[in-house]
């Protein structure tokens, strides 16, 4: 049975209980075996993260201790998935950049609050996450993130909507789902899910479902193929 961890804590405000909850009951009828850890020391063991498919955080803020995030970094290299959503994983630990290097971002603001209506743009039809799923529109926080180029972006949302001194600069399109690679590691990432009622649109729910499985697949072949993660290694 493929196993994921669940880290869930920080800001109480992004409701990382029952967000966490509604995570492992979603995995849990995909046939995994799911714990859930309220503490960061859960990721100082790394044999224990290297016998795993999948990491989720859903931790905003806070701080993470060098030596709680380098077996995290080391883990996903191996193969390890890690993904999340919203501020869980991409407003996790603002001091840390390793974590925001390999979670491909990090959240800058949320003009207009939390009750913003916009679309969520699917970009890309041929990735197994958002195959099959049209533009949708939610009632949330819009994300502005700061984001690693690196990432393969499949859904956007476009700013400005509420206007704020950002919208001097006029239209842009801003990643709310993408993927991309850490070491064999696969990461994936969705903006939404300022609470647990962002998942009871179910275009928002699927999409991470998909996207928790897209990220689970990478251990397989990281197992199959025998694949180390010394090739990226480089003490400099």
């Amino acid at each position: 049975m493929k196993k994921v961890l669940i880290v869930r804590g920080g800001w109480a405000g992004h409701d990382p209980v029952r967000i966490s909850e509604r995570f492992r009951d979603l995995l849990e009828k995909e046939g995994m075996q799911v714990e859930i850890s309220d503490t960061l020391d859960a990721f100082l063991d790394l044999d224990k993260l290297m016998q795993l498919h999948l990491i989720i955080p859903v931790w905003t803020m806070g701080k993470i201790a060098n030596e709680q995030v380098k077996p995290v970094l080391e883990a996903v290299a191996s193969g390890v998935g890690i993904a999340g959503c919203h501020g869980g994983m991409c407003d996790a630990f603002r001091e840390c950049v390793e974590w925001q290097f390999m979670t491909g971002g990090q959240w800058v603001s949320h003009p207009g609050g939390s009750e913003v209506e916009y679309t969520v743009n699917i970009k890309s039809t041929s990735s197994p996450i958002t195959e099959g799923i049209k533009d949708f529109s939610i009632k949330s926080e819009q994300y502005y993130l700061h984001i690693d180029p690196a990432i393969e972006v499949l859904a956007t949302t476009r700013f400005p909507i509420a206007a704020w001194y950002h919208s001097s600069n006029g239209e842009v399109d801003v990643p709310v789902v993408w993927t991309k690679r850490w070491g064999h590691g696969r990461v994936f990432y969705s903006s939404l899910g300022h609470d647990n009622s962002v998942f009871d649109t179910s275009e928002a729910l699927e999409i991470m479902r998909r996207g928790f499985l897209w990220a689970i697949e990478g251990r397989d072949i990281a197992i199959r193929n025998n694949l180390s993660s010394d090739v990226f290694k480089d003490e400099a």
